[in-house]
């Protein structure tokens, strides 16, 4: 067993670091406040290669592993996990999507500004009556010979007025349930596709999210990905790889979280000390680096499996569930630490914990990663 990072992922991991010191922290509390989306932020992002980290080189992706992308996950969402949010769907969903089951045309037209961060992208599965039952697709795609008649909603969307492509989940054949779900390529523009207001937000304020909606929306059979009625094991594939983004993401909330709070206890004096020095607190700072360190490595486990073509679906669930209970565990602790400060903005953790708290929502739930996980053992 091998715990050291190669010399790429440690330079990969500081740059990431440096990135998000010097361009993310200033103005996140702002961006927060008006839900801002970080447009100049990603823009750079894309620039330095991070929207699509894992796609070949000749789709123009930087060919990077897993752990590489988990690396920059953390460091990212240490301080903005609106901006990491974009990287994970990015990667995770739509250049993942489009590389391992795109067709040839469709990674020439599609995939390639996507890698290269000119365009970017959405997933949409869930709907007012389909988040957790992703069978339940009400959005339907008729088909109508040389294209297909799309119509319905799509809730909870990442990037919603942002992206340029959006891969959509439709049902195409009600009566074959789950097995006539397909999966379509849309473009921002089309005829009859409507992005509704931006959702306003517990955590993850600056993330672009929104309802979209299409209305006899004309998509081209050549925008169907795989065969018909792939759809639906497009969507849950695809997803297996998302929650290691997710559960990275988690990770890095709950270490920027204890960073802030470890150095406030250091500087925080009472009674005449430290309160990193009173037992109370010395042992929180404890437990939260224990969590921290298990939630770790199950996130690197899950991602080395991944980049060695091994099975991860397990991993996944398991580094998922995990990472965003210890997220959601180690920033309230972190607020309790600061105290009376931990209750306003300027001190960054309360900020984090509302933010930590989608990770146990979005891209399956963790009653579903439970669901996941007692499947794969029970098998």
């Amino acid at each position: 067993m091998h715990f050291e990072l190669s010399e790429e992922q440690i330079m990969i991991q500081q740059a990431a670091r440096d990135f998000a010191q010097h361009e993310l922290k200033p103005g996140v509390i702002e961006r927060d406040e008006h839900q801002k989306f970080p447009a100049e932020q990603v823009k750079q992002l894309g620039e330095l290669g991070f929207l699509g980290m894992m796609v070949d080189p000749k789709y123009n992706g930087s060919g990077l592993d897993a752990i590489s992308y988990v690396l920059v996950m953390e460091e990212l969402s240490k301080i903005d996990a609106s901006a990491s949010v974009v990287v994970s769907v990015n990667n995770s969903l739509v250049c993942y999507g489009l590389e391992a089951y795109g067709s040839e045309a469709q990674k020439e037209k599609y995939l390639k500004p996507l890698a290269a961060g000119e365009q970017i992208g959405a997933f949409c599965l869930s709907e007012p009556e389909a988040g957790s039952d992703a069978t339940s697709q009400r959005t339907t795609a008729e088909d109508k010979g040389d294209y297909y008649l799309l119509n319905g909603t799509k809730n909870w969307i990442t990037n919603g007025s942002t992206a340029t492509t959006y891969l959509v989940i439709a049902q195409t054949h009600p009566e074959l349930k789950h097995k006539g779900i397909n999966a379509f390529i849309v473009e921002k523009g089309m005829e009859g596709f409507t992005v509704g207001p931006k959702e306003n937000k517990l955590g993850i304020r600056g993330s672009d999210t929104h309802s979209l909606m299409f209305n006899d929306v004309k998509v081209p059979k050549e925008n169907r990905i795989g065969e018909d009625g792939f759809g639906f094991k497009f969507a849950m594939k695809t997803l297996e790889g998302g929650r290691i983004g997710i559960a990275a993401q988690a990770l890095g909330i709950a270490q920027g979280a204890f960073e802030l709070a470890t150095q406030y206890a250091k500087e925080r004096k009472t009674f005449g000390k430290p309160i990193a020095e009173h037992q109370a607190i010395a042992f929180k700072l404890a437990d939260m680096a224990t969590q921290i360190e298990a939630a770790r490595l199950l996130v690197y486990k899950a991602a080395w499996l991944k980049s060695q073509g091994l099975p991860y679906t397990q991993a996944g669930s398991m580094a998922k569930l995990y990472a965003s209970k210890v997220a959601m565990d180690v920033t309230i602790e972190a607020v309790q630490i600061h105290g009376g400060y931990g209750f306003v903005k300027e001190y960054h953790v309360e900020r984090l914990m509302r933010d930590a708290k989608i990770t146990q929502i979005y891209e399956g739930t963790s009653e579903i990663q439970k669901m996941v996980i007692s499947r794969e053992v029970i098998r």
